[in-house]
């Protein structure tokens, strides 16, 4: 809970222009959304593991850096 209060302090005080998470678990879908219609980019991060489906339609993007498929996509996520 509190990453998603400082997503959304930060959001709302214009302090970042975009955020990495680095997370799979849908419970940062509220955070992401959020971030986003304050027009902050939000890349996600799932550090090798399966990100939750509706978590990454909420991110601008998605970068695996862990494993031998590391990579970084954007795409039509909105």
């Amino acid at each position: 809970m509190r990453l998603g209060l400082d997503v959304a302090a930060m959001a709302f005080k214009g302090q970042v222009d975009q955020i990495i998470l680095v997370a799979a678990d849908g419970d940062f879908v509220p955070a992401a959304k959020l971030a986003r219609r304050e027009g902050i980019d939000v890349l996600l991060d799932p550090m090798g593991g399966r990100a939750a489906r509706d978590l990454v339609q909420h991110a601008d993007g998605v970068r695996n850096c862990i494993g031998e498929n590391a990579k970084f996509s954007l795409g039509d996520t909105k």
